[in-house]
């Protein structure tokens, strides 16, 4: 039998982004995991104020030059690549010059939440999703963090339900507390439909909010992480209705725990993690 193949999708990773609390638990999951035998994958985009020269970024020709559709538009797909030689691990970021090329990551200099966030977030799991697949590289669970790939549940449960990339692949998603008071906007999710969608299958983001994101990518995963202590009530309060496994919120990021967790999801032996 082989490793475990886990993918981590993820907005934000130390050293590369810090913003929030996020940024440790992705860096210190995925070397504890490796550590444990599991194969690792990470993606996050790179955003403008991820210093290419300091963390010797460089592309990976073999996977650029793919185009992401949104909203009937082209967006060009470029991969990168940085590697974290104390854990021997590598990060792919995903780039645009349109989307990420700014110096701030989801609000301008005067604290706006950027109008075409909604986008990005398309984009990226889009992008994410894509990348994977031409890396020809199957995940047995893929755990998502964060707002920003709220998407990918439902796109693995819809659109890419049948490929051979992802029709074995378990979906974790991780909560965590509210980043965001505003909404991506009225046509969300009309523009984050894909091929072998229908309307009905993105109905639950259509509001576009944060809460809104997190319950429907709870109603897409296979089990959800408490990434926070601060998480909205009405989704802590989802998560419990759902009656999906979970791994329940621990300050100590407890590594054993995570890993019987994935092993659990990976061989369909679901249990509640509290």
């Amino acid at each position: 039998m082989g490793k475990t193949k886990l993918l981590f999708i993820t907005h934000e990773m130390s050293p590369f982004l810090e913003i929030t609390n996020i940024s440790k638990i992705t860096r210190t999951l995925p070397q504890a995991m490796q550590e444990k035998g599991f194969e690792i994958r990470i993606l996050m985009p790179r955003f403008g104020n991820i210093n290419e020269r300091r963390n010797r970024l460089h592309e990976v020709i073999r996977l650029s030059g793919m185009n992401i559709i949104i909203d009937e538009t082209d967006n060009p797909l470029i991969i990168k690549v940085a590697s974290i030689p104390a854990a021997r691990m590598q990060v792919y970021f995903l780039d645009n010059e349109d989307y990420f090329h700014r110096k701030y990551v989801f609000n301008d200099n005067k604290g706006k939440f950027y109008a075409d966030n909604d986008e990005r977030a398309i984009f990226f799991c889009k992008g994410a999703l894509e990348t994977v697949k031409k890396l020809g590289w199957a995940p047995d669970v893929v755990h998502c963090h964060g707002w920003m790939s709220s998407l990918i549940p439902a796109y693995l449960k819809t659109s890419y339900k049948d490929d051979p990339t992802f029709k074995e692949a378990k979906i974790v998603y991780s909560l965590y507390n509210r980043s965001f008071d505003s909404n991506l906007g009225a046509d969300f999710a009309k523009k984050a439909l894909m091929k072998g969608m229908e309307s009905k299958d993105l109905e639950d983001y259509t509001e576009g909010t944060h809460p809104a994101l997190n319950k429907a990518a709870i109603n897409y995963a296979d089990a959800i992480v408490l990434g926070d202590n601060a998480i909205d009530e009405e989704v802590l309060n989802y998560v419990k209705k759902s009656e999906k496994p979970f791994l329940d919120y621990d300050s100590t990021l407890d590594l054993e725990n995570y890993y019987n967790f994935y092993q659990e999801i990976a061989s369909d032996v679901l249990i509640s993690v509290a």
